[in-house]
């Protein structure tokens, strides 16, 4: 009898292995030392916020790179780049000394991108495929990280933050503009931003609203190094709300 017993909790056990090493083997390898993101992940519905031409009508992309401190000269990552809509601004703004390293995660978007790119003559401008969990971009160079509208679809945002860190320049800074509501309405509240940002080194130096831009600007600067992967504490939906 014991024995029956004990193999039948043997049985209970192997399956729950079974299970949870399942789950944990859909991640990616680069990802599995990270705490998953305790909120939803809301699914990529479309390459495109708004229109070009009804972003312009409204000064948008000028208005965020000003804010941003967008100079001639600079070297600027556009993440989710989708259609290309901050990347080719970007690169008129940085100019001939200048680069723009325009990212997506969709093979099929970074192909349209590419043929936009040639076809209007962007030579300061690169184009790269990402990884929801690692945007493996090269070390110590860009002055600007923007993450426009797209943050809130980031799978695995400790080991993406994690990755992108040792991106930045010493002085560089992370540029996020999103709506302010829920992750599974397309959007990522203010205090949830923060408190993610804040568990990679991350410190908020300004949050304005931004309406005709579809929410809010925030930048980031890096203010400490990056944490041992197993420290790291999950945000919960609650720092995303007002207490």
């Amino acid at each position: 009898m014991v024995r029956v017993v004990l193999a039948g909790v043997l049985v209970l056990l192997a399956a729950c292995d079974q299970l949870t090493g399942g789950k944990e083997a859909e991640r990616p390898a680069a990802a599995r030392d990270f705490p998953r993101a305790d909120r939803p992940v809301a699914p990529i519905v479309s390459t495109r916020w708004s229109s070009e031409e009804a972003r312009d009508r409204v000064n948008e992309a000028e208005d965020i790179m000003d804010r941003a401190e967008v100079r001639s000269g600079m070297t600027v990552a556009d993440l989710g780049a989708g259609e290309g809509y901050y990347t080719v601004r970007l690169a008129d703004r940085v100019g001939a000394n200048g680069r723009v390293l325009a990212e997506d995660i969709l093979p099929e978007v970074i192909e349209a991108l590419s043929r936009r790119i040639t076809r209007e003559n962007w030579d300061n401008v690169s184009v790269k495929l990402g990884a929801p969990e690692d945007p493996k971009l090269p070390g110590n160079s860009f002055d600007r990280i923007f993450m426009v509208h797209m943050y809130h679809e980031i799978s695995e945002p400790y080991a993406f933050l994690w990755h992108l860190s040792p991106a930045l320049k010493k002085d560089g800074e992370l540029i996020v503009v999103d709506a302010n509501r829920p992750t599974d309405q397309h959007g990522t509240p203010p205090r949830l931003l923060t408190c993610e940002l804040a568990a990679m080194g991350f410190r908020m130096e300004q949050l304005i609203p931004k309406p005709t831009a579809g929410g809010y600007f925030a930048r980031f600067r890096r203010i400490a190094a990056r944490p041992d992967p197993a420290s790291i504490v999950p945000c919960t939906l609650n720092d995303g709300k007002e207490r």
